[in-house]
């Protein structure tokens, strides 16, 4: 059974940092394409980072700058480090791994940022 377990969201002030983490399970977690979504109220979910299993990164230009993707293998784990967190960050963050046709989600994590 696959799943991914997402940790570290909360409240933070603006200009404030957080550190989520996603811990993997069933699944060989290094041969996965591994990303960071999150979907705002009323909005659309949306790619926020990406990190190959190459090490290859990519992030959407609203967070570039500010958030920086990272990958343990060995602990079956990819981080997502916020740093100059603003209001228009809040939303829910979600862990996604991706290799051919496979596709599995986490639950989410909330992260609300008040100004």
């Amino acid at each position: 059974q696959v799943q991914l377990v997402e940790s570290g969201g909360g409240l933070v002030q603006a200009g404030g940092s957080l550190r989520l983490s996603c811990a993997g399970s069933g699944i060989i977690f290094s041969l996965y394409i591994m990303n960071w979504y999150r979907q705002a109220p009323g909005k659309q979910r949306e790619l926020v980072a990406t990190i190959t299993s190459g090490g290859t990164i990519n992030y959407a230009d609203s967070v570039k700058g500010r958030f920086t993707i990272s990958r343990d293998n060995a602990k079956n784990t990819v981080y997502l480090q916020m740093n100059s967190l603003k209001p228009e960050d809040t939303a829910v963050y979600y862990c996604n791994a991706l290799r051919r046709v496979e596709n599995y989600w986490g639950q989410g994590t909330q992260v609300t940022v008040s100004s």
